[in-house]
């Protein structure tokens, strides 16, 4: 039978029709959409315990405690506590020892009169994968994207089911699951930006390669996880923050990689607009850079991610090639200031014509959007070993239809060579590092920081062995 379950209606009505489950749809805002489906289908009252929605905000705060924003993950998180509290303690010892219960509930800002963007909501479920077990978790933050509220609601209802069946069938495929959040949906009207999997039903799941897959499949162009390895919302976490941002391979991080970042940042903070703001820094890696051929090696990603992560840095991982792309993004979660941090021959793509074909303006469009909100360009010299010249940001050649332009985001520092960096790093090519690493040269160490080489060693990164 499972093979057969494709549709929103399918999937509702196989979890009714599963007598093992029982539980609670509390919902909040966009309506009743998700409990709606298990009740017209049929059943649900083998399904279903309750179902409430607390839409006063006075009311919600009375049921699960004060917060400062009624569309968060503190408010879901607080629905998911009570109410699986109350539903195991009404009826563990009625049905304890056959039923696996599980709470859905979900807080959503939908499209109205006085709300016409930032359409948005968490959604959650708790739940036990057999009776009697401790409870596992998936949070999710979904943006709706269709331009009338009904529409939005529609799509609210199916994201949620599909998440109630994915965690009830298939918590044991977790990859799968991911992937079937969209079922009968398309990514035009529903993006899926962060995933967070816990308990015990989840044990040797990374909530980083989570993140991965996000991108990988489609559900999201961007995700990000903290230093400490904790799946973050975009939005929530960038929300009034300055950004810094490092775009590379990090295969290794090398000296390189590190005094780039140190130099940036120490004439992104003389900036004006920047001075006293609060600075988040991101490591980022596209698909483009985590692709070998036309696969991605989960475990090569977890390895850049290990030691990003131990050297204190937060990550995105992101589908954008193109940097107007990655402004864009970024200036949807921010008014602050935005730098990106790169090298010469990144920036001498920049200037290439051939990757805006897709744009009705051209280069022109796109350094319009790129540089439309004051962001910076960062830029670290190139060692050609060819010739042994430095280029830098002051001497780089580009086309000559395009020196003007040049010149004009030079002299208005839209485009900045750094300063004062560290001259002796400038032969060293994590290519180079990684080939080394992978044959067992040890002069690789001298390529990368010493703390970066401890965590490569300790941890046995990119294939190093003794």
């Amino acid at each position: 039978m499972e093979s057969q379950v494709r549709t929103t209606h399918q999937k509702a009505l196989y979890v009714n029709l599963d007598q093992s489950s029982y539980g609670t749809f509390a919902e909040i805002g966009a309506g009743q959409e998700v409990a709606n489906w298990f009740f017209r289908v049929g059943g649900a009252s083998g399904t279903i315990a309750k179902t409430m929605s607390a839409y006063d905000m006075t009311v919600s705060d009375a049921i699960y405690g004060p917060c400062e924003r009624y569309v968060s993950r503190q408010r879901l998180t607080s629905m998911l506590d009570q109410e699986f509290t109350k539903l195991r303690g009404r009826l563990q010892q009625k049905r304890g020892d056959s039923t696996r219960f599980f709470v859905f509930a979900d807080t959503v800002a939908a499209r109205s009169f006085t709300r016409r963007d930032n359409c948005h909501g968490w959604l959650g479920v708790r739940f036990q994968s057999h009776p009697q077990a401790d409870p596992s978790q998936i949070i999710i933050h979904v943006s709706l994207l269709d331009a009338e509220n009904i529409q939005q609601q529609e799509a609210l209802g199916i994201v949620g089911v599909n998440l109630v069946h994915g965690a009830l069938v298939s918590h044991d495929r977790p990859e799968e699951l991911i992937e079937a959040l969209l079922d009968n949906l398309t990514h035009e009207r529903v993006e899926i930006d962060m995933v967070e999997f816990s308990g015990p039903a989840f044990v040797g799941v990374d909530n980083r390669l989570v993140s991965l897959q996000l991108v990988q499949k489609g559900l999201t162009d961007a995700a990000m996880f903290t230093a400490d390895g904790q799946v973050v919302q975009p939005a929530d976490f960038l929300y009034k923050k300055c950004i810094l941002v490092e775009r590379g391979s990090f295969r290794p991080v090398t000296h390189v990689t590190m005094d780039m970042l140190r130099r940036a940042m120490a004439q992104f903070v003389q900036e004006p607009q920047v001075n006293g703001e609060e600075i988040i820094v991101l490591m980022e890696m596209t698909l483009h850079k985590l692709t070998d051929g036309d696969k991605i090696d989960p475990r090569d990603f977890l390895d850049r991610a290990d030691m990003l992560c131990a050297l204190g840095k937060n990550v995105l991982v992101s589908n954008y090639f193109e940097f107007h792309r990655l402004a864009a993004y970024l200036f949807r979660h921010t008014k602050k200031m935005i730098g990106i941090a790169l090298g010469v021959p990144t920036l001498k793509e920049v200037f290439e014509e051939k990757y805006y074909k897709n744009l009705q303006g051209g280069i022109l469009e796109s350094f319009g959007r790129l540089f439309k909100n004051d962001l910076r360009l960062f830029v670290y010299p190139y060692l050609d070993p060819s010739t042994g010249s430095v280029i830098t940001a002051g001497n780089l050649r580009v086309e000559p239809h395009l020196r003007h332009l040049y010149s004009y985001l030079i002299e208005n520092h839209f485009i900045q060579g750094l300063r004062d960096i560290d001259q002796k790093h400038l032969p060293i090519f994590s290519r180079q590092a990684l080939a080394k690493i992978t044959s067992g040269d040890p002069s690789w160490e001298l390529m990368v920081p010493t703390e970066v080489a401890h965590i490569i060693k300790e941890r046995k990164l990119f294939g190093w062995r003794r």
